[in-house]
């Protein structure tokens, strides 16, 4: 249970004694760089954007969600969730159970379901996958387990298959 003075505690700078309501008056010195307004230092810069990043921690359990614009993924605990995003890694501990769309992923855990990797799908020795999986570059490590409907995808089926089917009638 949280207690009264839990997470929400106003901070105690140091700036105010009990029953003082104004801030104590400073001289600005000489050199100062002028102090930007209330507004202008909390406004979010338009032409910089961080990363979108979910870790869900070991022991940590999620069912039942849809993860929408986040760029990576690193699952240290167990989800069942529907996912489009950048990066996927599960770590070995980490299990996900759902649908996936990623550019990218690393699976030193279990998935299971389907998966589709739009760029390179890594599967590491530690690594169990299993269900409908596509992808456009595969590696799997010696020991890593992958069963299911694994088929590649259609770009990167079409460039590579090509040569195969010139003698084909």
């Amino acid at each position: 249970m949280l207690q009264k003075d839990g997470f929400f505690r106003k901070r105690d700078d140091g700036l105010f004694s009990k029953g003082q309501t104004t801030t104590p008056a400073t001289a600005p010195a000489a050199n100062a760089a002028p102090v930007p307004s209330e507004s202008a230092r909390y406004e979010p810069k338009t032409d910089e954007r961080k990363e979108a990043k979910l870790v869900v921690g070991p022991e940590i359990k999620i069912k039942g969600v849809e993860i929408s614009d986040c760029d990576t993924l690193v699952v240290e605990g167990r989800i069942e969730a529907t996912l489009d995003s950048r990066v996927l890694e599960i770590t070995s501990h980490g299990v996900f159970q759902g649908t996936i769309a990623v550019d990218q992923a690393e699976i030193h855990g279990r998935f299971e379901g389907e998966l589709t990797v739009r760029k390179q799908l890594v599967i590491h020795a530690t690594g169990k996958v299993s269900g409908k999986i596509r992808y456009a570059k595969i590696k799997v490590e010696e020991g890593a387990e992958l069963s299911g409907e694994i088929q590649m995808l259609d770009k990167a089926a079409s460039s590579v298959a090509m040569p195969r089917r010139v003698g084909v009638a």
